[in-house]
């Protein structure tokens, strides 16, 4: 008998009436993890800024598994009071939330700035994320086996918070602005982690990352020679699909024995592709002052409180 490498879908256990948030979810990433969730029971809520591709998403999974439990719901995390009516919302018409996967992003695009006037990449990629999981811990902490999934990139190496220029108005790098965001995801998951267990609280931290996988960030970044290398050329060639890419968050959401604060990423080589498995985060990254201090200025710019 072939012994099997590597941990798949198929492994992920049975997910009913387990409620779970995925933000991006009509495409990419966001899609490939919302299709293996219900297709092992799980109810999903696609939080998506354009209810009509988050539509046409269901009716796409629908269309292969007529019984999948769906439900799409606007949700624009730039927008900081777009993340609050969606939380008021949720609480509305949920009583708990079992898992919140932070999954949307954007990448490299020009710089402009969110409704709250904050960069645009940080605003989506982190101070969305970070308000929306402080709006709904209190749905999390009653949930069965809560958690949330943080989704980082092997480009957290690369950043760092611009905290003398976070906007980007003295020098914007749409790539250096990218990795900035994917840092503040990692630093994210792991303080929040950290705060978590102090407190005692039953959710887990987890972060993940999907190595080069083939979705439409590099398609949609401006038009230019990293559009050109990454995404006419290396997508094709060497990326990854997005229902492989989606394997280290789908493990970090459903594996019953994962531990909080560990990050997940592929096991192939620089951890570009691969089957699912703990990987390190950057020592800066878990750089404990370094997490204080992205903290308490996420805390000042989205105006929410928590742990």
């Amino acid at each position: 008998m072939t012994q099997q490498r590597h941990w798949t879908a198929e492994q992920i256990p049975d997910q009913t009436e387990r409620v779970f948030v995925v933000t991006g979810a009509n495409s990419g990433l966001g899609l490939a993890t919302t299709r293996a969730l219900v297709r092992r029971g799980g109810h999903v809520i696609l939080a998506v800024r354009d209810r009509t591709k988050g539509h046409r998403a269901v009716a796409e999974i629908t269309a292969e598994q007529p019984d999948a439990s769906l439900e799409v719901r606007h949700l624009d995390l730039a927008d900081l009071d777009s993340v609050r009516a969606f939380a008021h919302q949720l609480h509305t018409d949920h009583p708990r939330l079992d898992v919140l996967i932070n999954n949307a992003g954007v990448m490299a695009p020009p710089r402009s700035l969110s409704a709250q006037g904050h960069e645009a990449q940080f605003a989506c990629n982190h101070l969305g994320h970070f308000a929306l999981t402080g709006l709904l811990l209190d749905l999390l902490a009653v949930g069965h086996n809560p958690r949330v999934v943080t989704v980082s990139s092997v480009n957290h190496r690369q950043g760092r918070i611009h905290f003398e220029d976070l906007t980007g108005e003295r020098g914007y790098k749409p790539m250096a602005f990218y990795n900035q965001s994917k840092f503040a995801n990692a630093v994210f998951g792991r303080e929040l982690h950290r705060r978590l267990t102090e407190a005692g609280s039953p959710v887990r931290s987890l972060l993940a990352h999907p190595g080069y996988t083939a979705t439409n960030l590099q398609m949609s970044a401006p038009v230019g020679l990293w559009r050109v290398i990454f995404g006419h050329i290396g997508n094709p060639l060497f990326a990854q699909p997005p229902a492989r890419g989606a394997l280290p968050q789908l493990y970090a959401a459903t594996e019953p024995n994962v531990e909080g604060g560990a990050f997940i990423g592929p096991d192939g080589p620089a951890e570009l592709r691969g089957g699912p498995k703990r990987v390190q985060l950057s020592p800066a990254a878990a750089d404990r002052e370094t997490g204080r201090r992205l903290w308490e200025l996420s805390e000042q710019l989205t105006d929410v409180r928590f742990v």
